[in-house]
């Protein structure tokens, strides 16, 4: 018969459904794409071809989302989880591999899996706005990307600079975690007692405010630069290595700067508390 014959790795793959993006290239072209993409270090050569990608596979995964409608979840948010976990496959898949499977083989469980991870995990007891929703998912894709090509945790700096928002709009989407399934009240915490113990002492969280206080007022009262310092490392979470080059600095002082700061600021902590 003419045409081209299916190979025995296609066999397992699921039919998508009906088609509700752009026609799906041949394997052979999205290959080349995700080969290109894997290789290329340009930002704006790894954001077009990422997208090509994705908008050619976009009826892939809303057909496979569509299968777990009808089961207590909208539409839109399991379309959503589907297509972010598109987005992972394309950043995880490794065209030079030596595997002949290919695209499709390796996008169809990594999707399925994240939309069965999301019925198990994931049902919102308090129900942040759609925004943060979707920054979530940009969020979480651009960690797991950063992740994955520099071998290392990333800063919210460098994931805020990627999704293109402020680091504090990063913090906030990484909050709404908690929004899925909350501490339970019975959790032990590591000085013993239970989650609500915590929560109903009074006085340790009045204790907590004082220190608060203090550390901010301790800290309006360093110098321009220390304060710069503090700000670029435990607020945009830089590395000393990135505060270094901001500061025309080398790495080692920046490291020696940071530590004559926090004993600056711990003495007069324990100053106060004298």
């Amino acid at each position: 018969m003419p045409g081209r014959p299916t190979t025995p790795d296609r066999t397992d793959t699921p039919d998508p459904g009906p088609a509700s993006g752009a026609p799906r290239p041949p394997d052979d072209v999205t290959e080349l794409l995700l080969l290109e993409l894997h290789h290329t270090t340009d930002p704006d050569d790894r954001q077009r071809l990422r997208s090509e990608v994705v908008a050619s596979f976009l009826a892939l995964a809303d057909g496979l989302a569509h299968r777990y409608a009808g089961r207590g979840v909208d539409r839109e948010d399991l379309e959503q989880v589907a297509r972010t976990a598109l987005v992972v496959a394309v950043e995880r898949y490794r065209p030079d591999s030596g595997t002949r499977a290919g695209f499709v083989a390796f996008a169809v469980p990594t999707i399925t899996g994240e939309l069965k991870r999301h019925f198990r995990d994931c049902g919102w007891m308090v129900r942040p706005p759609r925004r943060l929703q979707e920054l979530r998912a940009e969020v979480s894709v651009a960690e797991e990307g950063l992740r994955h090509r520099h071998g290392r945790e990333v800063t919210v700096s460098e994931v805020a600079e990627l999704v293109g928002c402020s680091p504090g709009d990063v913090r906030s989407a990484r909050s709404t975690s908690s929004g899925f399934r909350p501490t339970s009240l019975d959790a032990p915490v590591p000085m013993g007692g239970t989650e609500a113990d915590r929560l109903a002492d009074d006085e340790d969280a009045f204790g907590r405010l004082e220190v608060g206080i203090d550390l901010r007022e301790a800290v309006a009262a360093l110098g321009a630069r220390d304060r710069a310092v503090v700000r670029l490392r435990f607020v945009e979470e830089l590395t000393q290595s990135q505060i270094g080059t901001a500061l025309g600095v080398s790495q080692m002082q920046v490291s020696r700067i940071l530590a004559r700061i926090l004993g600056d600021l711990r003495g007069t902590l324990a100053a106060d508390a004298a």
